[in-house]
């Protein structure tokens, strides 16, 4: 048992994975515990740090209830990674500048996406009649997508923030490809738009919420449904996303190396996701906000930062969290004090050896401002095993 503390100031417990808990982060997770549908008790995983009303990093297992903030503005974010059949030795610093240099020009990143002629329209053809049926009952929904209703043309990009794709090693030397990612603006838009739903109930109702951003959506409420529908939406969306952006960053890889197989299936997981599971004897809702789905036997994947080791991992099936675990180092600061604290060139000697930007663009993504993810992986060694130790040799930045 490696729980560090458990808060038993709410309604519920609190089973914390860590003993290194911010004030506000803490205080996050004592919100959450005194919501009346909450379900046995709240886990935080060893990442755990202040977000949006719901601390990330937070398993929050709900009875008949959703609250859309938890899940977030960005439905499905989650991993992919592919092991290859390239060696270290077959790599070297040219071709990896090219292979940067190509992904840099086949995935767009940031705010950009595909041209119309280069839209990947095939994928993106299944999800077109659901979302059609969607903002029918929601025309409002239009407007909230706004510069973002392209969802066509977003398929297969990455994306900004702490969004990123990599080559990396593994510990015996074979190249594999990882990638983060989410579903985009689309996704972004749906959920802000059905967080506000959520509040707009709670002012109806008169409902006295310790924190504005845990506005909730009850079963059989006007929303309930229509949010379940569009959440499942853009979380099968965020999926499709990454495996189309797989294929362009192999065949980036294709183009400038050596051939190669994928030689094994690859692993593709959210951590930013609500979903129906059954825990302790009963159906509930599981929100997994900075967190991923760790049953026994499910592979995961929990990054470092830019600069440090990754890990595939098997889950152990651990009830007390859920059957879940950490989905990465965690921030230890925000943006904002990153950027006052580092440099570029602290970036640069923090990513020595590392193929990316070192510039001011990407300051606040220094891995000074993470934690330890080595620490994070000790801290939660009855949740998962480690299968592979990944370290980037590649990253490209949203």
């Amino acid at each position: 048992m490696t729980i560090k503390q458990v808060i038993t100031e709410g309604e519920k417990p609190v089973k914390v994975w860590t003993e290194e808990l911010d004030a506000r982060s803490r205080e996050q997770l004592v919100n959450l515990s005194k919501l009346p549908f909450i379900h046995r008790h709240v886990a935080a995983m060893p990442d755990v740090h202040t977000g949006i009303g719901a601390t990330i990093g937070s398993v929050i297992a709900t009875d008949r209830a959703i609250i859309p903030a938890a899940v977030g503005v960005d439905i499905g974010c989650g991993m992919a990674a592919a092991r290859t059949s390239l060696r270290a030795e077959q790599l070297d610093e040219r071709a990896l500048k090219k292979v940067f240099d190509q992904i840099s020009r086949d995935v767009p990143v940031g705010r950009s996406q595909h041209t119309d002629a280069r839209a990947l329209s095939e994928a993106a053809t299944p999800f077109a009649a659901p979302l059609a049926a969607l903002t029918e009952k929601h025309p409002q929904l239009l407007k909230a997508f706004g510069r973002f209703s392209n969802w066509i043309n977003q398929i297969g990009t990455l994306g900004g923030g702490n969004h990123f794709i990599e080559v990396c090693l593994d510990e015996s030397g074979r190249v594999w490809v990882m990638l983060h990612s989410g579903s985009r603006g689309i996704g972004n838009a749906i959920g802000h738009y059905f967080i506000e739903l959520a509040r707009r109930d709670m002012e109806r109702w008169m409902i006295q919420l310790p924190d504005r951003d845990l506005a909730y959506l009850p079963e059989g409420s006007e929303h309930f449904d229509d949010y379940v529908a569009a959440v499942s939406w853009a979380q099968a969306y965020a999926r499709e996303n990454r495996e189309q952006m797989m294929a362009l960053v192999l065949a980036a890889l294709a183009r400038h190396l050596p051939a190669f197989s994928v030689t094994e299936a690859v692993v593709n997981c959210h951590h930013n996701y609500v979903e129906r599971e059954h825990h302790f004897g009963s159906n509930v809702w599981v929100t997994r906000k900075g967190a991923i789905r760790a049953r026994e036997g499910d592979l995961g994947i929990i990054p470092g930062s830019m600069g440090a080791r990754s890990y595939i991992v098997r889950g152990k099936g651990n009830p007390e969290s859920f059957c879940s675990s950490a989905h990465g180092a965690g921030r230890r600061m925000s943006r904002t004090a990153a950027e006052k604290q580092f440099t570029p060139a602290d970036l640069a000697a923090q990513t020595q050896g590392v193929i990316c930007r070192k510039d001011k663009g990407v300051l606040d993504e220094i891995p000074g401002a993470y934690k330890d993810i080595d620490q994070v992986m000790a801290n939660q060694a009855d949740l998962v095993e480690v299968v592979h130790t990944l370290k980037q040799v590649v990253c490209v930045k949203g």
